[in-house]
């Protein structure tokens, strides 16, 4: 599995070479950091849509949730990131080369790498926006998939590691979906 899991990154890491693609990832990465663009999204969403303010902020709270429980699982798994392994040499916890060679295109705010808090925080933000709004539901997915493909190309996550990410944040946000759209404790 990591071997399949390190061909993965060093080819999605590969489109990094390209100026605008790059651009792009590192755009996004930064403007995932910490789930800011997930958070700013739906405090925008609690301040313009008034009839279900109180449901985008408890969206927002699920997705600040997932966030924090993916930084709590980084904390037990502790698997280094890509980046932490010796450029052409052997990783500490797993043999192998480097996957692509390269330095990865941004800096970390952490040195572990499972989950992707990026993928946790823009998953959980895709089922909890999308479930208040149609707009939410098209606009949503496709950015917050973007946001996990960039982790990739930045060289800073195992395809595995983003995987994970992106199915804590969903299942996080479906877990509190009902909470979000009923009023809290009005259900």
């Amino acid at each position: 599995m990591h071997d399949l899991d390190r061909r993965l990154l060093a080819a999605l890491r590969d489109c990094g070479s390209d100026r605008r693609v790059a651009a792009a990832a590192r755009a996004l990465s930064c403007a995932g950091e910490h789930g800011a663009l997930w958070l700013a999204a739906g405090l925008t969403g609690a301040a313009l849509d008034r009839e279900r303010r109180a449901d985008w902020l408890r969206a927002t709270a699920l997705t600040a949730a997932a966030h924090l429980t993916s930084m709590g699982v980084k904390r037990v798994v502790r698997r280094p990131r890509p980046d932490a392994e010796p450029l052409g040499g052997v990783s500490p916890i797993f043999a192998g080369p480097r996957p692509s060679g390269r330095r990865p295109l941004v800096r970390t705010a952490g040195r572990h790498s499972f989950p992707s808090s990026h993928a946790t925080s823009a998953a959980a933000a895709a089922v909890a926006y999308g479930a208040l709004r149609p707009a939410g539901a098209r606009l949503v997915p496709p950015l917050a998939a973007a946001m996990c493909v960039s982790r990739l190309v930045v060289g800073v996550h195992y395809p595995s590691d983003v995987a994970a990410g992106a199915a804590l944040g969903a299942l996080t946000a479906k877990l509190g979906s009902d909470w979000a759209r009923s009023g809290g404790d009005r259900g």
